[in-house]
């Protein structure tokens, strides 16, 4: 009797509005899933005629719907929504396994499952059956509910072998279950190619609108979706400390050219949101940009550093030490030839368009840049690696982009195997006193294999010892591995960039190919010991990944960073002067805080403000050799609009590399004011990446201020 109070209640309501297409399909799929559960049900316990407790509703609701003239009317509709919802609560109520959200979007038709808004997917949690949201009629709904109650009286599959499954461990398994069920077809993990460069079959369901937890736990032995929407990993560094000079006067770095942190940024923020600070090197978009250093007079000497002290934008009682380094330009019909082997990740987490599609196109760009006589072999890897192209000499040219052309992505992802047959063809290929490079271009996914950062680190120091430099290329997101890319490229004699448009991929593989492609030096180091008597304390801005020990400095053994032909490189330190009110650490107690060594005493020293020294390997050398550069007054500019455009520019950029990863110093100065600086120092912007960058610090300020 409760039942027909309820359908009388419902009868005197005003029918929500649905199409005559939606309203054909509930009913059609309604009454077979209900048909099909009432036929096919155990028996309840006591009840001996094996009839559901909630069998009532299938026995008012068959010969309802049997009868035309319900069908396709308002009535319909009335009784689809409530009496789907009611059976829903009676199912669950009497002990059915809980569905989740994923299983009843597999129920809705591909063309409206295709309109759901895609979801973040969180910890797995499960759910009492409901209502899907969305942009899906209330009568497909209850049919969507319905059809995941009647698949889950199924017989339970089995749990897969955990042993068998990787970091997807709960996709993979959903893959298994019985073709057109529901979970399957919500499974979102591809199948693995036969060979690399194969597409794999697959076949998916956008996730549904995020539906709310149940308090009910899952039933023992159900598998849990664990799927992780942002899998980006970055070194976790934190920001320079203000050091001491009393106690801690020397600082030492590795030289840093790569660029992979500022378009990762650009990316974010034209994006709409404000980049994950761990992405942030400061350095890496400081030397983004191209700057007009002065450079040195021939190879012989491959550096030249000029170094510049201004008064800090962001704080009036510190000032800033900029050094500027600036390397030989080989001129290029002068060029070594090169042996590049292009390391092409086709998993199928390539398969998006800013991956696998933008990775060809960025190739194709640089292939048209090399010379006749180079050559340019291609090792793709997932799952297993293969070559796709042996060693072809650029006049081939129409080969090697035909190669290119048919890269086709699916499987996942075992990059050791690729990086071990990709360096074992470019030693194949070596050429002597020339260039040779692999050149990996992946999203940084790494699962197959020996996979730690630590694993592959260990590979690629051991294959760096055969001449062999390395160039990383990232793309696309979601999946980005930044942390192991850098990984790779320090260790691999290389660099790191990162595309996202194939303008970044002219500017990196074709404008700037000769610091790319051609070493002019290696495990390039600095060090500065900054003078007591002057300066009270420093902070060295950027390069936290790039730290060294004071002893490594002028220990051969120890790796450091690399420089190309024409390369740039950009430190900047923020020093405060003895005495200033800025000083933040208090005299020692104990010790000869005031007492200044005899060295930096002489009169010959005295008006030094710090000591710039450079070491350096020439390419094939085991020896480095040393530079120096004393920084006095007559570095310095009184005020901040003397200092050079370059320098001025540089600075602007390195202030929004601090705020964007929330350094202290940097506070109260504004986006506004980061964009006035860098406006006043723009310049002729020949290619308009200056430019580019305004508009960056502009949705910078947009987004902060949400």
């Amino acid at each position: 009797m409760t039942v027909d109070k309820e359908l009388e209640k419902l009868s005197r309501l005003t029918p929500p509005a649905a199409t005559p297409e939606a309203r054909a399909r509930a009913l059609a799929a309604a009454m077979q899933a209900f048909d099909t559960a009432e036929n096919n049900a155990t028996a309840a316990q006591g009840n001996a005629k094996g009839w559901r407790q909630s069998s009532i509703i299938n026995w008012i609701w068959s010969p309802a719907m049997n009868k035309k003239f319900l069908a396709g009317s308002a009535l319909a509709t009335l009784l689809v929504i409530p009496a789907a919802g009611y059976l829903a609560i009676e199912l669950t109520r009497n002990g059915l396994p809980i569905i989740d959200q994923t299983e009843i979007a597999g129920n809705l038709s591909k063309s409206e499952a295709s309109k759901q808004p895609a979801a973040t997917t969180g910890q797995p949690v499960a759910v009492a059956p409901q209502i899907p949201a969305g942009n899906v009629s209330l009568a497909e709904q209850s049919v969507a509910v319905a059809q995941a109650l009647q698949d889950k009286e199924a017989p339970a599959l089995a749990k897969p072998d955990a042993s068998q499954t990787s970091e997807y461990d709960a996709n993979a398994a959903l893959t298994n279950k019985p073709e057109g069920s529901a979970a399957a077809l919500g499974a979102t993990k591809r199948a693995a190619p036969a060979a690399p460069g194969i597409v794999p079959q697959r076949q998916f369901a956008e996730p549904m609108a995020a539906i709310a937890p149940s308090p009910v736990p899952p039933a023992e032995g159900r598998m849990q979706m664990q799927l992780d929407p942002n899998r980006e990993r970055f070194a976790n560094a934190a920001a320079n400390p203000i050091k001491s000079v009393a106690t801690d006067p020397v600082s030492t770095f590795s030289a840093d050219v790569d660029s992979a942190s500022y378009a990762f940024v650009r990316r974010s923020l034209t994006g709409g949101a404000m980049p994950d600070p761990l992405s942030v090197r400061v350095e890496e978009m400081i030397n983004y940009f191209p700057y007009d250093w002065p450079g040195p007079d021939n190879a012989d000497q491959p550096f030249k550093a000029t170094v510049t002290v201004m008064p800090t934008p962001w704080n009036r009682d510190t000032e800033l030490m900029h050094v500027a380094i600036k390397g030989y330009d080989i001129a290029p019909a002068t060029t070594p030839r090169a042996n590049l082997v292009f390391l092409i990740d086709v998993s199928g987490s390539m398969d998006e368009p800013d991956k696998l599609p933008l990775l060809k196109s960025a190739f194709r760009l640089m292939v048209n840049r090399l010379k006749a006589d180079d050559t340019v072999s291609i090792v793709t890897y997932a799952g297993n690696a293969g070559t796709v192209l042996a060693p072809t000499r650029v006049a081939e040219k129409s080969k090697i982009l035909s190669a290119i052309d048919r890269l086709e992505p699916g499987g996942s992802t075992g990059g050791a195997e690729g990086i071990e047959a990709a360096y074992d063809l470019a030693k194949q290929g070596f050429v002597k006193d020339g260039v040779n490079r692999v050149m990996l271009a992946t999203d940084g996914d790494f699962n197959v294999g020996p996979s730690s950062d630590g694993d592959l680190k260990r590979i690629i120091e051991e294959k760096r010892k055969d001449g062999i430099f390395l160039t990383v290329l990232g793309f696309g997101r979601g999946n980005l591995n930044d942390s192991l890319m850098q990984t790779l490229a320090q260790n691999g004699n290389g660099s790191a960039a990162y595309i996202d448009t194939l303008a970044e991929a002219q500017k990196t593989l074709v404008e700037e190919a000769g610091s790319t492609l051609f070493p002019i030096a290696s495990d390039v180091k600095f060090q500065v010991e900054f003078n007591p008597e002057r300066i009270a304390e420093y902070r060295l801005i950027g390069y936290e990944t790039r730290a060294l020990n004071r002893e490594d400095f002028n220990n051969d053994r120890v790796d450091a960073g690399d420089i190309g032909s024409g390369h740039s490189v950009t430190a900047i330190y923020e020093i405060t002067p003895k005495g200033s009110p800025a000083v933040m650490n208090d005299d020692l107690r104990y010790g000869a805080a005031d007492k200044v060594p005899a060295e930096a005493s002489d009169s010959a020293h005295h008006g030094e403000l710090a000591f710039v020294k450079m070491r350096y390997k020439r390419p094939g050398e085991d020896k480095s050799a040393l530079i120096t550069t004393p920084v006095n007054d007559g570095n310095a500019v009184a005020t901040v609009d003397a200092a050079p455009q370059d320098v001025r520019f540089s600075v602007a950029v390195a202030a929004f590399g601090q705020k964007l990863s929330h350094v202290a110093a940097v506070d109260t100065y504004s986006y506004q004011a980061i964009a006035d600086l860098a406006a006043a120092s723009r310049g002729t912007d020949a290619f308009g990446y200056r430019s580019d960058f305004l508009g960056l610090v502009r949705l910078a300020d947009g987004l902060s201020q949400r």
